[in-house]
């Protein structure tokens, strides 16, 4: 089988990679080991962070230190085992996490995040999805008047320096807003009203790929560490034994990235934070409106078709190391009393996996050391935000179009 281009990896943002580039006329054969979307792409909390100009970077106050030093915490959790390999990474994103180089990275991050909503929306619009998609921001409740006052005048800051939009809620517009939230355990809020929600993510990547499909896309089941250069391109081994070959093959695999990055020679400094979600039913007639962060716990609430979404921070772990669900766990009770969730709505908790850098970028861009060879992972917790930005900047990287995002900060090189 001979097309153009070949993307590995049917996450979104490879389901995302692949669609802009059938729609700019590559004949395209998008490449997983499983089904589109069924991996990291399944288990995120639904948001499209129009908000999320600085990357999650790491603490650098003692307290927080000491308190996730203790390693029980909703919000971070970590395998000690796991620590002496993750201890160059951690290391390397804790220096980039300090302010003035967290503020340099934000104003490069910002230019991605700008263009997250309106490229979603041309996406949803064309593969009739817009249904999956809710304009009602989120919210971020509040404990403490410290919590409250801190995260408020951030977002003063980041509204003036990145024109992101917020409203600061005080207790009789929450209990107006989420009147079946603990209101006795709250203060107040702040609304970030620019993101959009996702109720289904499963469904969104599905409903992109069926546009791909229409786009006259293909979909293949196959292991890309099969991949080898082959004359003046690419090819790689499918389930059922068929090679397929392209001139450009595409690299959007995620956490697994480095299994393939490595064999080509490339050392890039990946790790992956694992996360767990839950759905539960809710209680009685209990609603949530607005997805919700319990600021001071570190555990969110997203309402889905699914059910309510109680998802988990940060895991830092082997990649496959086998699951251990402790900050669901030390969630659930917290949200419990919080909101009123009912019955367990799965069989067991979901383990995903985000893949991460140590300046908090994504890699985007042409292979240093490969013709034909392009990258696209590394989005960390904003690959749904930035899947859509991110296929239309691949594509237009690979066809020669002018990239309407300047590439160069989020180029492979920088690591090479």
């Amino acid at each position: 089988m001979k097309v153009d281009t070949i993307v590995l990896g049917a996450g979104i943002v490879g389901i995302s990679v692949a669609l802009h580039l059938q729609k700019a006329g590559r004949s395209t054969l998008l490449v997983d080991r499983r089904g589109p979307g069924e991996e990291t792409s399944y288990g995120n909390a639904g948001l499209i962070q129009r908000e999320g100009v600085y990357p999650y970077g790491f603490p650098h106050d003692f307290g927080a230190l000491f308190r996730y030093a203790m390693n029980n915490t909703i919000d971070a959790s970590y395998h000690w085992s796991a620590i002496p390999k993750l201890a160059p990474f951690l290391f390397s994103y804790w220096m980039h996490s300090r302010a003035s180089q967290h503020e340099a990275i934000a104003h490069k991050y910002a230019k991605l995040i700008e263009h997250c909503v309106t490229e979603h929306d041309v996406l949803a619009q064309e593969a009739g999805a817009t249904e999956l998609l809710r304009r009602k921001g989120w919210m971020k409740v509040f404990r403490t008047e410290k919590e409250r006052d801190e995260r408020l005048a951030e977002a003063a800051r980041w509204k003036r320096d990145f024109d992101v939009n917020y409203r600061a809620l005080d207790m009789a517009t929450l209990k107006a807003e989420e009147p079946h939230l603990d209101h006795a355990s709250l203060i107040g809020g702040l609304h970030w009203t620019d993101p959009v929600t996702v109720i289904d993510p499963l469904g969104l990547s599905k409903s992109y790929v069926a546009l791909f499909e229409k786009h006259g896309g293909k979909l293949a089941i196959g292991d890309a560490a099969t991949l080898v250069q082959s004359g003046a391109g690419w090819t790689v081994t499918l389930a059922d034994g068929t090679k397929a070959e392209a001139k450009d093959v595409v690299v959007a695999l995620g956490p697994w990235a480095d299994v393939l990055t490595n064999k080509l020679g490339y050392r890039l400094p990946l790790a992956v934070k694992r996360g767990y979600h839950m759905h539960y039913k809710p209680q009685g007639n209990a609603v949530l409106n607005h997805p919700v962060l319990d600021t001071e716990r570190g555990y969110f609430l997203a309402p889905m078709q699914q059910g309510i979404r109680l998802t988990t921070g940060a895991e830092f772990a082997d990649r496959d190391a086998p699951k251990t669900p402790v900050q669901l766990a030390r969630a659930e009770p917290i949200a419990k009393t919080l909101f009123p969730l009912g019955e367990r709505l799965d069989a067991e908790p979901w383990l995903g996996r985000r893949p991460c850098t140590p300046d908090m970028m994504p890699i985007i861009g042409p292979a240093p050391k490969h013709k034909g060879l392009w990258f696209s992972f590394g989005h960390a917790h904003h690959g749904l935000t930035l899947a859509a930005v991110t296929g239309r900047m691949v594509a237009e990287m690979v066809t020669g179009q002018k990239v309407f995002v300047d590439p160069a900060p989020f180029a492979p090189s920088r690591f090479v």
